[in-house]
């Protein structure tokens, strides 16, 4: 693996100019106050509680991993020293277990040492059965994780693994404090309101206020290991409004200094642009656009059972005709050209990189063919029998329930498919949910995607890092989301075939890049046959921040905010 070692410390400021240090600006909080929107705002401060991409990347203020994923997709050492590999001895040759050695002398905020221990207790916590983690799954193959001593971790694997870069890696697998979160465990977990809320953390900023759904402050962390890092002393945080409202906030008002998340008209958004107060930015790594097609019933007769297996499978949606003509009836390349411009691409794969990794074998997705899936309904005897418009499935109206959150671009994309769809016979009622409902974390809220109290659900999903071994066993038959988890787990379309799981292990023991390749593809390619998912959009992320900010390095691979102890105030 190709690596690149991140410059800490006194390293690090050897190689800037010694003026940009001497005016004071790169000093720590000498850049003063900094301001950010998500217009979803966050609703809890635990990534482990909740998979949503606003929870994972404002906890990246403060809680840290092991090795991030820089701008380039390259793996650099964060809170270790350096990156294990078989060549330096932190690999066992047999590909079993991996050891890390943490940096020495990194303190949590309080001012405590950071120790291996904590590392442990974080993998017990997120391995809890009771706890319904939302990041289990990086923690797969994990047979044990041991402190060897203060300073180093050993992880062993059930099995030969050679990509072992997954747990405590990356910004959705971050090291929290054993000592805050001792009395969280297992389905206590989300009862511990202010661990989770203010989690104590080795990052480069402190929670001083956190208000669920609406705005988290932050103040420089004194005790963080980097001495002139980070640069802004305070960062206001703030969630709720809509991505239009966000753009102009840093494009047009100056009101924000960076806009996340941007899926708003593109010419609308170059309009904003072209005022000069700012620059828009674009990633582009593994985020698709995708709809989620309930494998399970989600009729609200069945009560708790709703959208669960228990409940018994969807009367219609476990078809893969169905789900195949309802793909075949999409114009992808007309969501790109309404919705996403220079930030989108058509897809028909929920893996699209790294390229090694994609597939090409349902690229027919990429043509819309009306007639084609009318007459494959036809074929399939999926008729109208009473003339209302609608086609019937064993004389179940093929009508469905389709939510996302609220989002301009996703209504105008909601309207489109519904259009679509009317045209091969499907019904569709549309529905959207405040974004920061929809990608909560409430076990007790009926509106939260996990539940998906819906037939179809539509949004956004990717993977940090370039191995795509965690991201794909998301769709294992363990990782079904369900009251016995907290409403937690990655499978949310609820698709289970052992086959796959199957593909899962093979992958887990397989060393040789271009056979990871193959079975990547080979899982792909089941779950888009299955059509229980059917991708839209390649997505890179769209952000925007003021002229003034300096040292953005957008990435897609990890947290949007991963070098945030760089970012700086340019002066006038």
């Amino acid at each position: 693996m190709t690596r690149k070692i991140l410059l800490l410390g006194a390293a690090a400021m050897a190689m800037a100019p010694m003026a940009a240090w001497a005016d004071g600006h790169l000093a720590r909080g000498g850049s003063g106050h900094l301001n950010i929107i998500y217009w979803q705002a966050p609703s809890t401060l635990n990534p482990y509680l909740s998979g949503g991409t606003k929870e994972v990347e404002s906890a990246s203020l403060v809680l840290e991993s092991l090795a991030r994923f820089d701008d380039t997709g390259e793996m650099v050492p964060w809170l270790a020293a350096e990156i294990p590999t078989v060549e330096n001895g932190g690999i066992s040759e047999d590909l079993t277990q991996i050891t890390w050695q943490l940096q020495e002398g990194v303190l949590w905020s309080d001012g405590t040492p950071l120790t291996a221990a904590d590392a442990v207790f974080t993998w017990q916590y997120c391995t809890d059965p009771e706890g319904g983690c939302a990041q289990a799954s990086y923690f797969d193959g994990v047979e044990e994780i041991v402190a060897v001593d203060d300073t180093t971790i050993q992880i062993t694997f059930n099995a030969p693994t050679p990509f072992p870069y997954t747990a405590l890696v990356g910004s959705e697998s971050p090291i929290i404090q054993a000592a805050q979160f001792a009395d969280c465990m297992g389905a206590r977990a989300p009862e511990c309101t202010e661990a989770n809320f203010g989690p104590i953390g080795t990052g480069p900023f402190v929670v001083t206020e956190f208000r669920p759904n609406d705005v988290i402050e932050f103040v420089a962390n004194d005790n963080y290991r980097v001495p002139d890092q980070p640069h802004f002393a305070s960062v206001t945080f703030k969630g709720g409004g809509d991505a239009t409202a966000a753009a102009r906030s840093v494009l047009e008002t100056g009101e924000f200094d960076y806009a996340w998340n941007l899926q708003i008209d593109p010419t609308i958004l170059a309009q904003m642009e072209a005022q000069g107060n700012g620059t828009v930015v674009t990633a582009f790594g593994t985020s698709v656009e995708r709809l989620h097609l309930n494998q399970t019933n989600p009729d609200p007769a069945l009560g708790d059972a709703r959208s669960t297996v228990d409940g018994g499978p969807h009367p219609f949606l476990t078809n893969p005709i169905i789900g195949q003509a309802m793909s075949m009836a999409i114009d992808r390349s007309l969501l790109v050209e309404v919705g996403y411009g220079a930030g989108g691409q058509p897809t028909c794969n929920v893996l699209p990189a790294p390229a090694a990794y994609a597939s090409t074998a349902n690229d027919g997705c990429l043509v819309q063919d009306i007639e084609g899936a009318n007459a494959l309904l036809d074929e399939a005897g999926i008729v109208d029998t009473d003339g209302d418009g609608i086609r019937e499935y064993e004389g179940v109206p093929l009508s469905v329930l389709y939510q996302t959150s609220t989002n301009a671009v996703r209504q105008d994309t909601q309207a489109l498919v519904k259009q679509w769809w009317a045209e091969i016979g499907i019904d569709a009622e549309l529905r959207n949910i405040d974004a920061s409902v929809f990608f909560g974390g409430d076990p007790a809220s009926p509106d939260t995607f996990q539940k998906f109290y819906a037939d179809v659900e539509m949004y956004t999903n990717n993977f940090a890092g370039v191995d795509p071994q965690a991201y794909m066993a998301n769709w294992r038959c363990s990782e079904i989301p369900g009251p016995d988890t907290q409403w937690q787990g990655s499978n949310i379309q609820r698709f289970c075939d052992p086959a796959y799981d199957a593909l899962v292990d093979e992958m887990a023991i397989t060393a040789d890049l271009a056979e990871r390749g193959r079975l990547a593809m080979e899982m792909n390619d089941m779950i888009m046959q299955s059509y229980s998912i059917i991708p839209l959009i390649h997505r890179g992320g769209v952000s925007a921040h003021a002229n003034s900010l300096g040292g953005i390095r957008m990435s897609d691979w990890d947290s949007e905010l991963w070098n945030i102890a760089e970012w700086h105030r340019i002066p006038e």
